[in-house]
């Protein structure tokens, strides 16, 4: 199995790349994996993206080290990624707390992947905007740049909150899956070029496979959009990508 990711500053984007990524193994068997893209809009965006994926690292750390360590019931998969969930909804709120935040420095939408790597089953949450690609087929999360940001219901209840999320897709027997910020939705030309090929920046990126055996993939890929057929992303963008 190989993981590939990618972080790039959009290209109406001067100081910060307001887009995050992790990816972090869950014990011996379970990855997770996360981009978030903060709001331009609110404020210190880069932060808000930057803490959520954070606190996603520490969650998956300490649930990797209570599996070596206690003895539990197996969960669904579906109940993990909840668990993962609550637990970072529960720190979002200790920290607004602690250290007085306003609602708008912690606007950033989050894609969640979990997959098991004994099972060969995962599940994608995207709690806000984003674009999801498993096996070639391509599902985008848009909701007129409006997105519902996590942020806006630190106040509600937790299970009443998640039975409401249905940007949620179950897969397995996993060849090529990948996560994706709206970003790669924003690619447009930049400078002229010399020949009339035409590229899908979308397909390009998430199901082809050009340079599938190096680990910079997506860098390799995103320096052939810009340098031959003159694309780049006008917004932040941040990539994930799982093959098999």
């Amino acid at each position: 199995m190989n993981i590939y990711s990618v972080l790039q500053i959009g290209d109406y984007h001067i100081n910060h790349c307001e887009d995050f990524l992790i990816t972090k193994k869950i014990g011996s068997n379970k990855i997770l994996c996360a981009v978030m893209d903060g709001c331009s809009t609110a404020m210190e965006s880069q932060f808000a993206s930057a803490l959520f994926g954070k606190i996603l690292r520490q969650i998956s750390i300490e649930k990797g080290y209570k599996e070596l360590y206690e003895t539990s019931q197996v969960d669904s998969l579906e109940d993990e990624l909840k668990a993962v969930l609550k637990e970072l909804f529960k720190e979002i709120i200790v920290l607004k707390n602690h250290l007085m935040l306003d609602e708008k420095e912690l606007l950033t939408t989050v894609i969640l992947l979990l997959y098991d790597m004994k099972t060969d089953k995962g599940i994608i949450l995207s709690i806000g905007d984003g674009l999801i690609s498993i096996n070639g087929k391509i599902t985008e999360f848009e909701r007129d740049n409006k997105p519902d940001y996590l942020a806006y219901h630190l106040k509600e209840d937790f299970e009443e909150w998640y039975a409401n999320q249905t940007q949620k897709i179950f897969f397995s027997q996993m060849k090529d899956v990948s996560i994706a910020t709206d970003g790669i939705s924003s690619f447009t030309t930049v400078k002229k070029i010399n020949h009339n090929e035409k590229m899908d920046p979308v397909n390009y990126l998430l199901t082809d496979t050009e340079n599938i055996d190096s680990e910079e993939l997506l860098s390799l890929k995103l320096k052939k959009l810009e340098h031959y057929y003159g694309m780049k992303p006008t917004d932040d963008l941040a990539i994930i990508r799982i093959t098999k």
